[in-house]
C-alpha cells in the first residue's frame, strides 16, 4: 500500500452525553490536551495526504481546537445528522480519490501511537481492522473468526448473540481500505439493527461476503486502543497516559522519588540529572536541563529552566526562563516574561512578572518586581515594591548593577535607580536615584515626650 497516498478520516462528531459535560467528547482534557489534539498528533506522524476530521456536536468548538494545529493537511466535514460510524465516514468520501488508503480513526482515542498507527498502516490488505484482547469485552464489538482464523465479520454489543458475547477479541474501531473498495461497501451497509444506525464495522461481513480477505491486527497494548464515554473513563485514561509519561521521563535518567504524584500535562524534556520531587505539576512546553531540581509542590508551565537551577518547594513558575543556575523560593512565584540571569535568588513570597534579572541579584524575600530591569547583583530589601501600574498603563522600573534597595520601598514607575545607587529602607521614590548616592525618600521620624496611650472606657 506504499504507492498509495493515505488519508485518514478522524470521527469527532459525538456528543458523548454520559459526559454530562457542554464540552464536546473529543475535547475533553487528557493530561492538559484535548483528546483528539493525542490523537491528531499520532496521526499527522504518519505524514498522511490529508486528514479529514469529521465533526457535528460542538462543530465550532471543534474547529477552533483544529486551528490550533496551523496544519494545512487538516480539514473538517459536517456530518449534519449523525446516523452511525458509517454515515460519518461516507461524508468524508466525496473529498478522497479512489486511488487512497483510508484509515478510520475514532476521535477518543489519545494514547494510541503513532509506531502502531504506521504498522497498521502498512498492512497490504484490501481490508483491515485493528483488534485487541480486552478481559472484559462488553460494549465493544466483537471479532469474527471462522474456524481457519479468518476474519468475516463484527458484531456490536447490542446485535451479539450469548456465544459471540463471550468473544474477547474486540474492535478498537480502527479501519484501514482501499478507498474505492470501501466506498462500495459503504453504499451498501443498511441500518437493519438495535441502534437503527449505520454501521462502519459492517463492512467487514461485506467483504467476506464478497470474498475478500480481511486482516486483523492485534494491538500489542491494549491500553493505546481506549477511549472515554464518561468521566469515570476520562479519569482512566488520565491515569494510564499519566504513567506513560513519567515512565518515559525516567527512562530518559529523570529521578522521581513518589512518580505516581507527579503529574504531566504538556510536553517535557529533560537533561541528564533531574529530579522532580513529590507532588509537582508541569504543564505546557516545558524544558529541564542538566542537574535541574523541582522541589515538593511545584507548579511549572511553559518554562525554560536552565542547568542547575533549583525549585525550593511550593513554588509557582508559570512562562518564565533562567538562563543560568539559580536558586528560587521557596513559596515564589515567576509570572510570564521573567528572565533570571545565572546566580540570581528568588527568595520566599516574591513575585515576579515580566522582569529581568542580571546575574548574581537577590530578591530575598516579600518584595513584587513586576515590569523591570534588575541590574547585576542589585539586593532588593524585604517589602520592595515596583509600583508599575498607574490605572491605565504599566511602566518600567531600571534597576542599575549593584544597587541597594532597602526594606519596605516602594519604587513609582518610570523611575531609574543608578549603578551602585542605594535606597534607604522605606523610601518611595518618584525621581532617579543617582548612581553612587544614597536616595532616602521618607518623612523623618518624630518624638512626642509624655504621651499617654489610650485606655478603655471602663463605663461601656
Amino acid at each position: 500500500m506504499k504507492d498509495k497516498p493515505l488519508h485518514l478520516v478522524v470521527l469527532a462528531a459525538g456528543e458523548g452525553k454520559r459526559m454530562n459535560s457542554s464540552l464536546p467528547k473529543v475535547l475533553q482534557p487528557v493530561a492538559g490536551r484535548p483528546m483528539l489534539a493525542h490523537l491528531l498528533s499520532a496521526a499527522l506522524a504518519l505524514d498522511p495526504a490529508r486528514v479529514h476530521v469529521v465533526i457535528g456536536h460542538g462543530a465550532d468548538q471543534v474547529s477552533a481546537m483544529l486551528e490550533s494545529f496551523d496544519d494545512p493537511r487538516l480539514a473538517t466535514v459536517i456530518q449534519q445528522t449523525r446516523l452511525g460510524t458509517g454515515h460519518a465516514v461516507q461524508q468524508a468520501m466525496g473529498d478522497i480519490p479512489a486511488s487512497a488508503r483510508v484509515i478510520v480513526l475514532p476521535g477518543d482515542m489519545p494514547l494510541v501511537r503513532s509506531a502502531t498507527l504506521a504498522a497498521f498502516a502498512a498492512l497490504d490488505a484490501p481490508l483491515a481492522v485493528l483488534s485487541f484482547q480486552a478481559p472484559d469485552p462488553h460494549g465493544y464489538g466483537r471479532i469474527l473468526r471462522q474456524a481457519d482464523g479468518r476474519v468475516v465479520g463484527i458484531r456490536e454489543q447490542r446485535d451479539a448473540s450469548d456465544a459471540e458475547a463471550r468473544i474477547t477479541e474486540v474492535n478498537s474501531g480502527v479501519l484501514a481500505a482501499d478507498a474505492d473498495r470501501l466506498a462500495d461497501w459503504l453504499a451498501r451497509v443498511d441500518n437493519d439493527n438495535a441502534q437503527g444506525e449505520y454501521y462502519l464495522t459492517d463492512c467487514i461481513g461485506l467483504a467476506a461476503g464478497d470474498g475478500t480477505a480481511v486482516a486483523a491486527m492485534c494491538c500489542d497494548d491494549p491500553e493505546e486502543t481506549l477511549g472515554a464515554n464518561d468521566m469515570r473513563q476520562l479519569a482512566d485514561l488520565e491515569r494510564a497516559l499519566q504513567r506513560r509519561s513519567r515512565g518515559e521521563l525516567m527512562d530518559a535518567g529523570v529521578r522521581m522519588p513518589d512518580p505516581d504524584s507527579v503529574q504531566i500535562r504538556g510536553r517535557v524534556s529533560t537533561g541528564r540529572d533531574v529530579v522532580i520531587e513529590p507532588g509537582t505539576v508541569l504543564e505546557g512546553d516545558v524544558t529541564l536541563a542538566d542537574g535541574v531540581v523541582v522541589g515538593v509542590g511545584c507548579v511549572v508551565r511553559d518554562a525554560r529552566l536552565a542547568a542547575g537551577t533549583r525549585l525550593e518547594p511550593y513554588c509557582v513558575v508559570d512562562g518564565a526562563e533562567t538562563a543560568g543556575a539559580c536558586t528560587v523560593g521557596p513559596f515564589a512565584r515567576l509570572r510570564p516574561g521573567t528572565v533570571l540571569a545565572a546566580g540570581v535568588r528568588i527568595g520566599n513570597f516574591v513575585e515576579t512578572k515580566n522582569a529581568v534579572f542580571g546575574e548574581g541579584a537577590k530578591a530575598n524575600h516579600l518584595s513584587y518586581c513586576g515590569d523591570a530591569d534588575i541590574g547585576a547583583r542589585a539586593n532588593l530589601g524585604a517589602g520592595t515594591i515596583t509600583c508599575n501600574y498607574d490605572g491605565a498603563n504599566k511602566h518600567r522600573t531600571t534597576i542599575g548593577e549593584d544597587a541597594f534597595i532597602g526594606s519596605n520601598s516602594a519604587l513609582v514607575a518610570p523611575v531609574t535607580i543608578g549603578d551602585r545607587a542605594t535606597v534607604g529602607a522605606g523610601s518611595v521614590v518618584t525621581g532617579e536615584a543617582p548612581a553612587d548616592a544614597l536616595t532616602v525618600a521618607r518623612a523623618r521620624s518624630r518624638t512626642i515626650p509624655g504621651w499617654k496611650r489610650p485606655t478603655r472606657n471602663k463605663d461601656r
